[in-house]
This record gives C-alpha cells, sequence and structure tokens, in this order.
C-alpha cells in the first residue's frame, strides 16, 4: 500500500496542490487541512488511524508523536514542505511534489553497535574540577586530576589524584588514559593528605571525560570526540552545561558505525613501500591508522563525517549509515519527479541536519524562504557528499549543485571536492556557500547562477568511481580528456623509455591492477580507468621513471590496456629462446663482465647471455662448477658382496 500524504495549509499561509504533489509523486494525498496540529487534531487522528501515513510538516512533530503515541499506533513519517517549499517565492508545486516523493523513498538502515557506560567519570582541571566533582559525585563515579597538590580537598566524596595527562584513546564508554607523575592520595593521617610516589606511563580506564584544564585538549577534534565534554573554567555557564551532558552519560548508547572498511581494496602501502594515504590526511579525530598495507578505522572514535569516504580514490572506505546508493537513488528521483511536476532546470542545495534545518527555516519563516527552483537535500556527512555525488546531481537532471557550508564543517575536504567536481563538469557547475545569515543565504540563490549545466539525464548506478566516470561523459560529451586537479584520483602515469629498464617492479606491487605486463614480450601496460593515482609505483620505480599526469580520458580507450614500455626480447646464445630484454642483458653484461669474480672469464662471462635452463647446464658442465663434488662411487651389486665373502 502507497503512503499516504498529509497536507496542511499552515493557517493559510501557503498554497499547496494537493493533486500535482499526487500526479507526479505517486503518493495519495489528503485534502489540504488548514490546522492540522489544532483546531482539526481529531482529523489527524483519524488520518494516523488509516495507515502508514507522512505528515507535511516537521515544526510540530512532538505533538504527532504523543498523538500517535495516544492511538497506539506506530509514529508517522515527515517532510518540512513548508519551509522548504511552501515559504517561498514561486509555484513550489514541483518542488512539494519531489520531496514528497523523497519522503516516501524507504532507506536502507545504517548498522550500529551498543555502547556501555557506568558512569565512570575523570575530571582534569583545578578549582572549577573539585566543584564540578561535588555536583557529579552523587551521580557517577568521578576522578579528579589536579596538579597542584594544594586543592585536593578533604571531601571523599570523590577521589583525588595529581599528576597530568600523558594521552587519552578510545571514546564514550572505553577511553583509556595515561599519566605521567601520577600520585594517589594517602587518606590517613593528621593535616594535609600525603601522595604516593609518582609513576610515569601508568593508566586508566574511565567512561566520561570531563576537561576543564582550559589547556590544549587531550584529543584532536574534541567537539567530535563522543564522552569528551570539553569546557572553559572561567566561565560558568559552559562548565554547568559539561556537567548536565556528564550526568546523562550513564547507560547504553548506539553508536552508528559511520564507515566500512573494504582492507582488500586499500591502496595505502605494498611491500613497505607508501602510496595513498588521503584518509589519513582528511580524518579529524585521528580514527584512521596505519595498519601495515591498509589502514584501521576505529569505529567508536570515528565522528562519521564522511571526508575519508569521499577523498578514497578506490572505494576501500564507503560511507555506510546509509550507503552512498542511498544518496545516488535520492539525488535521481528528486531530479525525476521534479521534472514530471513540470519543473525546469532544477538547482539542489545541499545541507547538514542541524545547521542547514536552522537557517532553511529563518529564511523561510524571517527572509523570503527557498526560490521555488532550489531544492534541498539533508545528508548526515556533509564532507562525504564528494565530488562523486556532486556529478550524480547535475547529471541526474540538476542545473547547479550549492553546498552549505556548516560552521564545523570540514571545509579543506569540500574544497577539494568542489574542484574537481568543477574540472569535470564546468568551472560553475558546484558552488560552497558560506553564509551564516538566513537573509545572505536568501540574496545568494535569488541571484541565480552565472551558467546552468545541461544533460540529458543519466541514472547514477555502480561504485562513486563508475558514477563519476559515467556523469562525466554525460556532462561532457565531446570532450575526450579532461585535466584534472592535483592529487584527483583519476589519470594516466607518464614513463620515461630511456630510464625505464622494465625491471616491473611497479607492476607487481601496482594495488589496483592498472599495471601489467606481458607474458610473451617484454613490456610495460597500463590501463587507465583503473589507475588510482595513489602514487606507489612512482615511489618503488628505482629508476624515477615514473610520474603521476591526473586527467579522465573518457574515451574508450581509458578501459583498454596500452603499452607505455617495450624492447625487443633478447634470444638465449645457446638454444635461441626469447628470455628478458636487449638493454637490461646489454647493461647487465657491462657492468659484471669482466669485473666480477663471478663472470671474470669469457666462458662465465657468456652464461649473463644464456636463459635460465642453458645457464644452469653450462654451470654444470664448467670446470669450475661450485656445486661440483668428489666423483660418484660405484654401485655395489650383489656380485661383490659374494665376491667379498668368498675371498673370507
Amino acid at each position: 500500500m502507497a503512503r499516504k500524504l498529509i497536507l496542511c495549509d499552515c493557517a493559510g499561509s501557503q498554497s499547496i496542490d494537493a493533486e500535482g504533489i499526487s500526479t507526479a509523486s505517486g503518493m495519495a494525498c489528503s485534502k489540504v487541512y488548514t490546522s492540522l496540529c489544532t483546531t482539526q487534531l481529531e482529523h489527524a487522528a483519524k488520518e494516523l488511524g488509516e495507515g502508514d501515513a507522512i505528515i507535511a510538516c516537521q515544526q510540530e512533530r512532538q505533538t504527532f508523536d504523543e498523538l500517535a503515541a495516544e492511538l497506539e499506533i506506530d509514529a508517522p513519517g515527515y517532510v518540512d514542505l513548508r519551509d522548504r517549499a511552501g515559504w517561498g517565492d514561486g509555484d513550489a508545486t514541483a518542488k512539494m511534489a519531489a520531496l514528497a516523493a523523497e519522503a516516501a523513498l524507504v532507506l536502507p538502515v545504517g548498522k550500529s553497535v551498543d555502547v556501555i557506560s557506568e558512569g565512570t567519570c575523570l575530571i582534569i582541571g583545578g578549582a572549577a574540577a573539585i566543584t564540578a566533582a561535588a555536583d557529579l559525585s552523587e551521580i557517577l563515579a568521578v576522578t579528579v586530576l589536579v596538579e597542584d597538590a594544594s586543592l585536593i580537598p578533604t571531601d571523599r566524596r570523590f577521589d583525588c589524584v595529581v599528576g597530568s595527562v600523558r594521552n587519552v584513546s578510545g571514546a564514550l564508554g572505553g577511553f583509556t588514559v595515561k599519566f605521567n607523575a601520577l600520585q594517589q592520595v594517602l587518606p590517613g593521617g593528621r593535616g594535609a593528605f600525603d601522595l604516593g610516589a609518582p609513576q610515569d606511563g601508568a593508566a586508566s580506564n574511565c567512561d566520561i571525560i570531563v576537561d576543564l584544564s582550559g589547556g590544549i585538549p587531550c584529543v584532536p577534534a574534541p567537539e567530535k570526540r563522543e564522552g569528551y565534554l570539553r569546557a572553559d573554567p572561567a566561565h560558568p555557564p559552559s562548565v554547568a552545561k559539561a556537567v548536565f551532558e556528564a550526568s546523562h552519560m550513564v547507560g547504553t548508547f548506539e553508536k552508528p558505525l559511520h564507515v566500512r572498511l573494504e582492507a582488500s581494496l586499500c591502496a595505502h602501502s605494498r611491500a613497505e613501500q607508501p602510496a595513498c594515504s588521503n584518509c589519513l590526511n582528511v580524518c579529524p579525530t585521528g580514527a584512521i591508522m596505519s595498519a601495515g598495507e591498509h589502514v584501521a578505522i576505529d569505529p567508536m572514535v570515528c565522528a562519521g563525517c564522511g571526508s575519508c569516504s569521499a577523498v578514497c580514490p578506490s572505494g576501500a572506505i564507503s560511507y555506510d549509515a546509509p550507503p552512498v546508493d542511498a544518496i545516488f537513488r535520492r539525488l535521481s528521483l528528486l531530479a525525476s519527479t521534479y521534472v514530471k511536476a513540470g519543473g525546469r532546470t532544477p538547482r539542489l542545495l545541499v545541507h547538514d541536519a542541524a545547521f542547514g534545518n536552522e537557517i532553511i527555516s529563518l529564511a523561510a519563516r524571517f527572509a523570503k524562504g527557498l526560490p521555488a527552483d532550489v531544492i534541498p537535500l539533508e545528508v548526515d556527512a556533509l564532507s562525504g557528499f564528494g565530488h562523486a555525488e556532486m556529478l550524480a546531481a547535475l547529471s541526474s537532471g540538476f542545473a547547479h549543485v550549492d553546498v552549505l557550508m556548516a560552521p564545523k564543517t570540514e571545509r579543506d575536504t569540500l574544497e577539494g571536492q568542489a574542484a574537481l567536481a568543477c574540472a569535470m563538469a564546468g568551472a560553475d557547475a558546484v558552488r560552497l556557500l558560506d553564509v551564516t545569515d538566513p537573509d545572505a543565504l536568501c540574496e545568494t540563490l535569488y541571484a541565480g547562477v552565472t551558467a546552468a549545466v545541461e544533460c540529458d539525464p543519466v541514472l547514477p548506478m555502480g561504485t562513486r568511481r563508475q558514477v563519476a566516470r559515467l556523469a562525466a561523459k554525460a556532462l561532457q560529451p565531446d570532450a575526450q580528456t579532461l585535466p584534472l586537479p592535483e592529487n584527483a584520483p583519476y589519470g594516466a602515469i607518464v614513463v620515461d623509455t630511456d630510464a625505464c629498464t622494465l625491471c616491473l617492479s611497479c607492476v607487481s606491487l601496482c594495488p589496483s591492477g592498472a599495471l601489467g605486463d606481458n607474458s610473451d614480450l617484454p613490456q610495460l601496460r597500463f590501463q587507465e580507468d583503473a589507475c588510482l593515482q595513489c602514487g606507489l609505483c612512482a615511489n618503488i620505480c628505482p629508476e624515477d621513471a615514473i610520474t603521476l599526469k591526473p586527467q579522465m580520458d573518457l574515451t574508450d580507450a581509458a578501459l583498454r590496456q596500452k603499452v607505455l614500455n617495450e624492447e625487443e626480447p633478447f634470444a638465449c646464445i645457446e638454444c635461441g629462446s626469447l628470455f628478458g630484454s636487449s638493454s637490461t642483458i646489454a647493461k647487465i653484461t657491462e657492468k659484471l663482465a669482466g669485473n666480477h669474480p663471478m663472470f671474470a672469464t669469457s666462458d662465465a662471462a657468456r652464461m649473463i647471455q644464456m636463459c635460465e635452463n642453458c645457464r644452469i647446464q653450462a654451470q654444470y658442465h664448467s670446470n669450475n662448477n661450485p656445486f661440483q663434488g668428489k666423483e660418484r662411487p660405484r654401485v655395489r651389486t650383489s656380485e661383490d658382496y659374494f665376491a667379498k665373502r668368498k675371498d673370507h
């Protein structure tokens, strides 16, 4: 049964075409109510009781959730048509239909694990930490770390230790803290407490950390580390907020598993030679670590920003809450429904949940609202909306993509991804909006764009690399090769054929199989479509003969192997079989013949120019065979034994 959309014009403040929305979205629509959350609440109860419903209102979500609970039915779905479409200029029917269709789309539920916090809390700081410990001691098991022993109170409701933090690892429910010069209180005796002997490197575990030291944070990106609360000790409201949040961090919590790692696809390293480190460079929390030939991700530390997924060239790391395929489906459905409803050249506004929803709501209520052709798309990980997703949006039918930056967005990642997308789709195809004022947002969006992207829509399917290539071909139908910015994950390699000796060490270590050889001829082959531009081949080449060339070849030639370097094979001087390359044999002969003790004579030097079988034969039959032993004794027979017995 199709989901039903429950409509309300919010006291007549917006115009809603129920029939137009229903026709384009394929959803059944209720009649347009006027005050569904107040005087028409009984109608809302009736609509909810009839089945699977989506209410076109986000502002009064709590009211409808409580109503569903009273009716003992599941909570309905929600879509905000008023702030995102109704309170804006122009006919918003096409946009409303697109947003409604997206709300009805069934998406996979992300994976998660349970995190248990028993309330063991470490508070770091001075006088403010002592006060906070007294406030939390009735709720949490508190230990205070101070550097000044004179601050230790006689209050024994919580523990106090002296020392400093060396490092912190882990997250909510699983912190590990190492200390420098840790001294524990000896509670016996009169006067000030005595302290135990200092211990360097002492370690302890806790569930929550409240940092009121006012110094350098103990972890990178502290605002993203769950269970780590930090406040300025000189600002009482901030301290009070941290204390309040800490008091609620006891129990079992659901931790989303934001990203998925396929270690076999990772191009981080091979044979102890460095290659791709994109994810390590952009991870703000330090959740990604090197683990030999691939990286490892600590899911408890990962904050789900999505930057690693955006910059991973091989797809080894992919966003999984929900999967990237869900974004592609949403983009395609939004664009196609908008066009089906009669809209033309829609623009996409990508934003996060917290900051983006708030500024859009304020723009709708107190400013002009969003233009009718601007369709907002809320994503969980704004930094994870990389070049592949931008290109997918443009090739699905959007004429332009705007990304609304939030104050805590990983800007470096998005700037690089937007530059890459513009290189493949057009200079003005993607724009990053760095505005924090609703009026400024409206002014920017109503000013329009300098150039709209036009192409025949394609369905974005496959991996991020496949979607990016498909989109680039659709957006640049007449182009053959697109130059890309430095560090792009697509490109060719340039081989200095004068320096290359065809040792093929690059072939043996290429993580994606882009480089190959020929079992019959001395050749170095390359397939551009598979190249990750990880740099491993350039790092391993003993002659420094390889350089990277970021680009995207849109022709079918990129899907086939081509020969980058080849030579005539060398024929064995004994049997004539082909082995090695002529230049390699010549160089080895030049360096070893007459210069190395093993090849001092002309006969020995000839073995350099033999195949492995002939070389073994020549070595075996030579006079100075190093493997030659004494003459083998004659095999004794039965007659030998009988003759020996007759002699006795």
